[in-house]
């Protein structure tokens, strides 16, 4: 992922774009990471300026929540609320459009599709937001995924594809998710906590790559595959195909897997926890382990108890940290170990070339965690998270609709025989048996005390 946006977007750019010579200005050879970087970085900077110069300001954040007809039409479709909402859809148009442009992409071409993507990913959020589609944990996700795949696969209107930039959309919002994990409320689940993250992440990370060589997908796959399922679904897919530089195909196919298997998990595991009457500790290690978004986690274990959501926020955050150590293992194994013959010929030896394959937007996210856990105040960090986790829900529905809108129904039977789609979910049934084990002994009290949630 070293070439800048509109050579390394989401998906391929037109003919008449790809003519043009590339950029020579400093700005004009930025990769996307560092884009994401710029730009998640800039929003949380001018948030923070506005929290600091005014500290008892109050963001105003945009309402998607509604339980009626009469709560659609007067909170959420109100004026005011689509005013803000507008609002913050210009300024994402804007951030991103310096970014084409500074790229030598085509603003013309990015602008036209921009629009109905923010729509999209608009409406997504609108849907989910209804009282009873939350209560059964049905995500945005999901409708930008849906979205995204019925205009793809019905439609594929060409002039979509400069806009459909799922990558950078998520690695922005990625950079700002940054500003919510803090290693403070890690540091709460104490040792379980941590070392559930680490012994589930990498036992399933290798369980899911092994299992993949046996059924004869490629280790590009792979790589991407065992990340997904391991730590934390789309984001970590990303990560490692950065880290590798995989194909975009593959990356869009496993992110595809990612949310079609979701759904079922967010309904099944919540009821088989009732069932199987587990602690609520226990179930909270459990579906934080497991379900890839602290939304979804949030959702399902909310339905569970407050002891299963807290243990699951935190269990969920824990892993998320380990992005960054993924993404730093996964460049130096894939390039040092792997193929080091052609890496050494083509891409140079050592640090470099796993520097070269890091990818660069989780510096971002990492910096952010790093300054909220430790720099900012805490009435700050209060002020400013509602406004700034709007913000990052917002880009990411922007890129769920932009990998629908990349995926096709028929990819997953036809690429490789189904074998990565075969694997994907045998991989996620062990790593939520695993991950059962793994709670049980760690917040059932076994190996160590109970973490104190209350």
């Amino acid at each position: 992922m070293s070439t800048n946006i509109v050579q390394n977007g989401s998906v391929a750019i037109d003919a008449d774009d790809v003519q043009k010579a590339p950029p020579t200005t400093f700005l004009g050879r930025l990769t996307e990471d560092w884009w994401a970087v710029i730009i998640g970085g800039f929003i949380v900077v001018m948030i923070l300026l506005v929290a600091f110069a005014n500290p008892s300001f109050k963001f105003t954040t945009p309402v998607y929540q509604w339980q009626n007809s009469d709560d659609l039409l007067n909170k959420v479709l109100a004026i005011g609320n689509l005013a803000v909402i507008g609002t913050i859809g210009i300024a994402f148009l804007v951030l991103a459009s310096a970014a084409i442009a500074l790229s030598g992409g085509s603003i013309r071409n990015f602008v036209r599709g921009f629009g109905l993507i923010f729509l999209l990913g608009l409406t997504a959020l609108i849907i989910a937001g209804n009282k009873t589609v939350a209560y059964y944990g049905i995500e945005y996700v999901v409708f930008g995924l849906i979205s995204g795949l019925i205009i793809s696969n019905v439609f594929s209107p060409g002039w979509l594809k400069e806009a459909a930039r799922s990558e950078f959309f998520i690695k922005t919002g990625l950079v700002i998710l940054g500003t919510s994990v803090l290693f403070t409320d890690i540091i709460k689940a104490g040792v379980p906590g941590i070392l559930q993250a680490v012994v589930v992440v990498a036992v399933v990370w290798f369980f899911s790559l092994w299992l993949s060589r046996k059924l004869k997908v490629d280790d590009e796959f792979g790589v991407i595959l065992a990340s997904a399922v391991s730590i934390c679904g789309v984001s970590a897919a990303i990560v490692a195909a950065g880290a590798i530089k995989g194909d975009k195909r593959k990356l869009s196919y496993v992110t595809s897997l990612v949310l079609l298997v979701a759904i079922p998990m967010l309904i099944i595991q919540p009821w088989l926890a009732g069932k199987l009457n587990l602690p609520e500790l226990v179930a909270g290690a459990w579906l934080g382990g497991t379900l890839d978004t602290t939304a979804s986690v949030t959702a399902a274990a909310a339905l569970v108890g407050p002891l299963a959501l807290k243990a699951g926020v935190i269990v969920k955050f824990s892993q998320n940290v380990l992005i960054g150590v993924a993404a730093i293992f996964i460049a130096a194994w894939w390039t040092l170990k792997k193929n080091p013959n052609q890496a050494n010929a083509t891409e140079g030896r050592g640090a470099a070339v796993i520097w070269d394959r890091f990818p660069k937007f989780v510096l971002g996210f990492i910096a952010a965690s790093l300054i909220f856990s430790f720099l900012i105040p805490a009435e700050t960090t209060k002020q400013v998270s509602g406004i700034l986790n709007s913000l990052r829900t917002l880009w990411f529905a922007l890129a769920f609709v932009a990998i629908g809108m990349e995926a096709r129904f028929a990819d997953l039977v036809r690429i490789q025989g189904g074998r990565p789609a075969i694997a994907f979910i045998a991989a996620q049934l062990f790593n939520i048996l695993w991950t059962l084990l793994w709670s049980y002994l760690l917040f059932g009290g076994i190996l160590f005390p109970a973490p104190d949630m209350r």
